[in-house]
């Protein structure tokens, strides 16, 4: 099971991560009370081994901006988190992310007309489109990364569901914000058992 750990904005908490085995760190650059600028996600990504993803998560950003944005701070994935359509954003040369809010079934069927390189499922928005730490109802989705392989599952995944969340998605990557974080800041303890609670289910599938 691949992990994303999103709202980064320290080296401490980008370095712990990457320790504890994720795969994926997410840089926010919308409003957001995780929001970053370039050039702080570049002084943490400096310090980052290549292997480990690093996204840039976006909400109706134009795409020249998203580009330099990515360019300065050294990101390899892009994440849209607002009413982007995938097809304007190629000229950024990334991997796309696009992020689709589930409410129900019909949300679903939605993802086999966009064309990204990975889909997240998440919560509808509240305050933020991302990061509010909700969940939606995991049934509607049950078992979708049997049948696609490009799932990253979100909204309100902690240490304490993620095992649940996984048995029923299956996907590919889960991605946590709040669910590893205390009083608004990353919580080192609670990332080291989200990640080993989600590699831990996916060896035991």
């Amino acid at each position: 099971m691949k992990v994303k750990i999103c709202g980064i904005r320290t080296i401490e908490a980008a370095q712990h991560a990457v320790q504890c085995g994720t795969n994926a760190l997410g840089f926010v650059f919308a409003a957001s009370k995780r929001k970053i600028t370039a050039l702080e996600a570049k002084k943490i990504i400096e310090a980052l081994p290549e292997h480990v993803w690093k996204a840039g998560v976006f909400v109706n950003e134009d795409a020249a901006t998203i580009k330099k944005i990515a360019e300065t701070a050294g990101l390899t994935h892009i994440q849209l988190h607002g009413d982007e359509n995938p097809d304007d954003y190629r000229s950024t040369g990334l991997p796309l992310i696009k992020a689709v809010s589930v409410k129900s079934p019909e949300d679903l069927e939605k993802i086999d007309t966009i064309r990204a390189d990975y889909i997240l499922l998440d919560s509808p928005p509240e305050e933020y489109r991302g990061g509010n730490g909700s969940r939606f109802e995991w049934d509607l989705a049950k078992a979708i990364g049997k049948s696609k392989g490009n799932i990253i599952l979100a909204g309100g995944l902690d240490p304490g569901n993620i095992s649940e969340a996984i048995a029923k998605v299956n996907p590919f990557m889960v991605d946590v914000s709040s669910g590893v974080e205390t009083n608004g800041e990353k919580d080192l303890a609670k990332i080291n058992d989200f990640i080993n609670n989600a590699k831990k289910e996916r060896e035991e599938v």
